[in-house]
């Protein structure tokens, strides 16, 4: 049995990445649930404005947000409701275009075992060299759990407890920001964040073709570069006064 749900995130025409994600995590003997992602434009006005916030966009990001980053965010907020609705102590959220690494379910099952009030989120994803405050073994899984001197982005693997989905619904609906970016951002509302390293999923071959950004990112314009200079200086400037949380070990 394994230790903690887990859901994927996957929009209706995904096929592939939605027949791989299950077919992958049959091999490893784990049970995946499919959470329907949100296709923005699809949402009335008043589902739209109780998600997102053009103001906290305007103050807190260097431009708008497309329609994709919408519909991203939205959809994990689904997967923090969700996770509140039921009885789990945490859960596990995946975006569909990662790929589950062998080692995955021995650390989800570490990570199920440690402290329960003693952390709010642990991502499983991030980079080669990643910048590392604090680390410690994560039982035999052959990992180490860490504290980040600078949380990473990406939100496309992460455990997420009770405490944690608490906070990020108090504090993030509306959002202003992208979910990966506001998830750096967790001296604000106190989101005790943790990662492994190494990584125990990769991104997938399908993860480049974006759902997110087709068609292209567009150049950004001289004011929008300084307000995204101003928002990594908030970013250093937050990070530089915060402690980050204490390893949550036995």
């Amino acid at each position: 049995m394994q230790p903690l749900p887990i859901i994927y995130i996957n929009l209706e025409k995904d096929a592939l990445r939605r027949t791989r994600m299950v077919e992958q995590s049959k091999t490893l003997g784990l049970s995946v649930q499919r959470l329907d992602a949100v296709y923005w434009a699809d949402l009335d006005e008043k589902t739209q404005t109780q998600h997102h916030s053009p103001a906290l966009n305007q103050r807190q990001y260097f431009k708008p947000l497309g329609n994709g980053e919408k519909g991203c965010y939205a959809s994990h907020v689904l997967a923090w409701q969700q996770l509140l609705a039921s009885d789990a102590p945490a859960l596990v959220v995946l975006e569909d275009d990662v790929r589950l690494l062998p080692n995955f379910p021995s650390v989800l099952q570490a990570i199920a075992n440690l402290p329960p009030q003693g952390w709010d989120m642990v991502k499983l994803y991030g980079r080669a060299q990643e910048k590392i405050a604090q680390r410690a073994p994560l039982a035999d899984t052959g990992v180490q759990l860490i504290t980040y001197r600078r949380v990473p982005s990406f939100a496309a693997a992460y455990v997420i407890s009770r405490a944690g989905a608490q906070k990020l619904l108090a504090s993030r609906v509306p959002f202003g920001r992208p979910v990966d970016v506001d998830m750096r951002f967790w001296f604000e509302n106190g989101v005790r964040t943790f990662g492994v390293f190494p990584s125990v999923v990769a991104l997938d071959d399908t993860s480049a073709e974006s759902s997110i950004w087709q068609g292209g990112r567009d150049r950004l314009t001289l004011i929008q570069r300084l307000r995204k200079l101003k928002m990594k200086l908030q970013l250093a400037w937050g990070n530089a006064r915060a402690q980050p949380p204490q390893l949550p070990l036995h």
